[in-house]
Order: structure tokens, then C-alpha cells, then sequence
């Protein structure tokens, strides 16, 4: 399905994107099954049914509009990609949110996973350390009125100590360890979502918990693929 020169009335063309975006879900579904070896449990249909709403049309650039709803990465400029989607519901669905929690984004690129993690939380903090990326972000998640997030352009690997300590942390960029200050800023009960290896080695998703003792455990998800982390963390 292509959506890079849409005909008829906006109503026809956001129909259009509206059942590409049940497509992307049950690829999504199938993407999950596939990788059962991995992952246990199923994907929470409340994190699916956000993914079937939020527009991931807006997030891309225009020329890659044919693929937005495609379950796969896409460029986003600046030597950054979009998630595939199978992996934004994954890390969403592993951070186990609700209404009542605050969460960390550490790598806001588009604003996509922002999007979907302002359906779930109660407030996000999403940090991007190449500006115009973070400037382009914030401009589309405030025209589509997710008013619960906050991006700021800085080293998300120092995380956002001003609104620590955070019930759920998310990285979308591979760290070659897990940066200090991020564990810092978890609150007892919290959980990181982070994928961890260099840029030519294999890389884990990683699920990092911390318990009312204060105590980290770790817990390996499956192997992933993501640009490296940059930043002084």
C-alpha cells in the first residue's frame, strides 16, 4: 500500500492509513509468534491497540511514506531510524505502564515510541542528543496533541534527574553497557528497557528490574539491532 502522493478527501486518505495500521498490528502479532523462542508470553492487546492508533505516518520523513506502515525500520536523517514496529510494542509492553507512571525515553529520534508511551503513562520525558531531531519531534507530538510529553534536547545516556526517579526507563539505542545514571534514576519497582551491545557485535534487549530493596535483576529479552547510544553515560 502506498501513501506518498494520497488521493480524494482526507477522510479516504486517513482511511486508508487507518487500515494500514490494523495490517501493521496483526504483522505486528505474527512478528511475535515467530519470535516465541524468545518471548514467553504474548503482547498486551492494550499496547496493540494503541499501536493501531497512533499515526506513524506523521513521524516519518516524506519520502519514506510508502513504508510507514510497513513492520520495519526506517531512516529518519541524521544516521537515525524509526523502530520497526514489532520492537516499539515489544519495549512498551515489557516497560508494563499505566496511568499513574512517569517514564524516561532515552532517544526521542522521531517521536513515534513517545506517541505510543503517551497513551500508557501518565508523563513522559524523552530526551534526543541531535537537536533538530529532538526540535522536529516535539513539533509533531504537540500538532497531535500528546500534551503528557516533554522533549528536551541532551545526553539521554545522563538521563533527566530533575524528574527522577521514573517507574519505567527506555533506551532506543544500543548501549556497550548500561549507563550508571539510567539505574540511578529507576525507581524501586521500575523497570529499564534497554538493548545492549556494540555496533558490530550482537545486541540484547535487555529488561532491567530494580526491587523494593533496591536491587537490580536481569532478565535477556532477545537479539536486536539498533544504532549505537552516544553520550558521556
Amino acid at each position: 500500500m502506498v501513501f506518498s502522493k494520497p488521493h480524494g478527501t482526507q477522510t479516504e486518505s486517513e482511511d486508508r492509513y487507518a487500515r494500514a495500521r490494523l495490517k501493521m498490528v496483526e504483522e505486528i502479532r505474527e512478528t511475535a509468534r515467530e519470535a516465541s523462542d524468545y518471548v514467553s508470553t504474548p503482547l498486551s492487546e492494550k499496547v496493540l491497540a494503541v499501536m493501531s492508533r497512533v499515526p506513524r505516518h506523521r513521524f516519518v520523513p516524506e519520502g519514506e511514506l510508502y513504508g510507514a506502515y510497513y513492520n520495519n525500520p526506517l531512516p529518519i536523517g541524521h544516521g537515525q531510524t524509526i523502530s520497526q514496529p514489532y520492537i516499539v510494542a515489544l519495549m512498551t509492553d515489557l516497560l508494563a505502564l499505566d496511568k499513574q507512571q512517569t517514564v524516561l525515553e532515552v532517544g526521542t529520534g522521531s517521536g513515534y515510541q513517545a506517541a505510543v508511551l503517551s497513551e500508557l503513562a501518565g508523563k513522559v520525558y524523552s530526551m534526543e542528543i541531535v537537536a533538530p531531531l529532538a526540535t522536529a519531534a516535539a513539533k509533531v507530538l504537540d500538532e497531535l496533541g500528546y500534551a503528557n510529553v516533554e522533549v528536551k534536547a541532551g545526553d539521554g545516556s545522563l538521563g533527566w534527574p530533575e524528574h527522577a526517579p521514573y517507574d519505567g526507563i527506555i533506551v532506543t539505542a544500543a548501549a556497550e553497557q548500561i549507563p550508571q545514571p539510567l539505574l540511578d534514576q529507576l525507581k524501586p519497582g521500575g523497570r529499564l528497557v534497554i538493548p545492549v551491545g556494540g555496533r558490530f557485535d550482537v545486541q540484547y534487549l535487555l529488561l532491567i528490574t530494580r526491587d523494593s530493596d533496591g536491587v537490580f535483576h536481569r532478565k535477556t529479552i532477545e537479539p536486536v539491532r539498533f544504532v549505537p547510544l552516544t553520550g558521556e553515560g
